[in-house]
């Protein structure tokens, strides 16, 4: 005899879900994704629409400008996790100064966008990167991670409040300013300082990628004083969170991502596919780069 369901119970579902196909929906990934602070409120946005499973290691912005030690630390965390417990870790950088040169993992394998830097990641894809890159040249790109990582760090301003200069060049300032200061006296250094600030004559756009849930943080009135101040054209343009989607979610298809077996690499191509796996340094070279 049949069991009836239970008073007050609906009867459960048919496999697969409301449709009723019979199949069911693939297990959730296990996944480790170490990524750069920058994109903190964006990865945390995808991550939560994904189906996978998966622990975060945010890095300190800025490894990108010291791109040895930036990729020691990525490998230190790669290295530390263990065997068999992730079914892929995902890099959340683009090749940004060549950070990504040399990645490698012993065991658990390694999905890398093809992207040349996080731009790539708040536009949705390198080809529209490249579009935007073309159409508007001269113009310093924002989201909500390049205005609060100082703030994250409890950092104060550099020369009265300057943390619209690019992190490189801050970091070299803040790196000799004192030294400076030393050698050839506090008004010399400080016009120094201003001469390595004449890098944003090179700019005339100012533009913020914007994305609905950052539109309550008050970005786009920072920005404009942003660019105000330099005498640059401020411009708004959507974000597009789909190629963070993708890498959190899968499949990884071989023309967004680079999938790094053990045993292989991670190395700059120098086309259009941006970096490329080639058998580790000490390793048999049985297979052909991808």
């Amino acid at each position: 005899m049949n069991e009836q369901p239970s008073a007050g119970r609906p009867p459960a579902p048919p496999p697969g879900g409301p449709g009723g196909t019979g199949t069911a929906p693939a297990p959730a990934k296990l996944l480790k994704l170490i990524a750069c602070e920058i994109a903190f409120r964006e990865i945390c946005h995808v991550a939560a629409r994904s189906p996978n499973l998966l622990d975060f290691e945010f890095l300190t912005q800025g490894y990108h400008d010291i791109p040895r030690t930036g990729c020691a630390e990525i490998q230190r965390r790669i290295d530390a996790t263990p065997a068999g417990k992730y079914d892929a870790i995902l890099i959340g950088y683009g090749l940004c100064s060549n950070i990504l040169a040399g990645l490698r993992s012993a065991h658990t394998p390694l999905v890398v966008p093809r992207a040349h830097d996080c731009i790539t990641f708040f536009l949705g894809s390198k080809e529209r990167y490249q579009e935007f890159f073309h159409a508007h040249p001269g113009t310093y790109y924002y989201t909500s991670g390049w205005l609060e990582c100082a703030r994250r760090r409890g950092e104060k301003s550099l020369a009265q409040g300057n943390t619209f200069m690019p992190a490189n060049l801050k970091t070299a300032a803040e790196a000799t300013y004192q030294a400076w200061v030393e050698k050839f006296g506090e008004e010399q250094a400080q016009y120094l300082l201003e001469v390595m600030g004449g890098w944003a004559q090179s700019y005339h756009h100012g533009t913020l990628i914007q994305f609905d849930f950052t539109q309550s943080l008050g970005l786009r009135e920072q920005v404009q004083r942003l660019c105000a101040d330099q005498g640059w054209q401020f411009e708004e343009v959507p974000g597009d969170l789909g190629l963070l989607q993708r890498l959190v979610d899968g499949p990884w298809t071989a023309e967004e991502f680079l999938v790094v077996q053990a045993g292989e690499a991670v190395t700059a191509s120098f086309d259009e596919k941006i970096i490329k796996a080639e058998a580790a340094t000490g390793q048999a070279s049985g297979h052909s780069a991808r």
